[in-house]
């Protein structure tokens, strides 16, 4: 029921947000670790399991804990639940709560209806996500235009990661996978991390650390436009040399 608990679930099941994480700063770390803990386990949930009804139970377990923390009433006792309830607000509280709900689509095997609705899926898996770490470290209202723009962008980097995955179970994760229309969202991510980007200062220092897991955003991005077909090879992710690289400029500087 500890931090470390959080903390060690993390390092073994998203070792890229693990390394973020430890590049901000030790009070950020205990907001970073509860809800990337919680994340990392409602995006298991739908694929522990061939039953659809099993697996909505699951991501049902997690909304039942969320509305506990809501309504202020003691939470289960829990690895996760446990911290988790002591960072988050209410509000905090319904934006996970859409961010479970958004996990529903990973259960069945329908596609998205349109592109409208594939970029409300990243809103809400991403940007409710990072929305909610954001104002846990007191991102003000004013700014959730530049935190969405940026969890949208690095939503978006993640799933271009996850598709050959996603094809492999049978899945259509894009609307239209042909390499025109994977260049285009791909620019579509980076105008919108670059647009943050340029608003980075009106976000409080504090918060920045809601953003640093997205380091790695730009560089997928820029290449799923320079060469659409590694989206579905699987060859995006850069080199060793540059994840490293560029992990130490996010820890020496702080800048996303």
């Amino acid at each position: 029921m500890t931090l470390q608990a959080c903390a060690d679930l993390v390092q073994r099941g998203d070792p890229d947000r693990f390394a973020a994480t430890m590049a901000a700063p030790p009070e950020a770390r205990r907001v970073l670790f509860p809800l990337y803990a919680f994340n990392l386990e409602v995006a298991r949930a739908p694929w522990v399991t061939e039953e659809p009804m099993i697996a909505e139970m699951r991501l049902q377990w997690w909304r039942d804990a969320l509305e506990e923390i809501s309504n202020g009433t003691p939470p289960r006792r829990h690895e996760v639940v446990t911290p988790l309830a002591e960072v988050l607000d209410p509000t905090g509280a319904a934006l996970l709560d859409r961010a479970v709900a958004a996990r529903r689509w990973d259960i069945y095997k329908d596609p998205f209806d349109d592109e409208t609705a594939f970029a409300s899926h990243l809103d809400a898996t991403s940007g409710d996500l990072i929305w909610a770490i954001a104002r846990a470290l007191g991102a003000p209202d004013e700014t959730e235009g530049i935190v969405r723009d940026y969890a949208w962008g690095a939503g978006l980097a993640a799933w271009f990661l996850a598709i050959p995955a996603y094809e492999a179970r049978g899945r259509l994760p894009l609307v239209d996978g042909r390499p025109g229309a994977i260049q285009g969202l791909a620019r579509d991510g980076l105008a919108r991390l670059a647009r943050a980007r340029r608003s980075r200062h009106g976000l409080p220092k504090p918060a920045h650390p809601a953003l640093f897991a997205g380091w790695r955003a730009p560089a997928i991005l820029q290449r799923a436009a320079s060469d659409p077909s590694r989206v579905a090879a699987g060859t995006l992710p850069p080199s060793e040399f540059r994840r490293r690289t560029g992990l130490l400029w996010l820890s020496a500087t702080g800048r996303w």
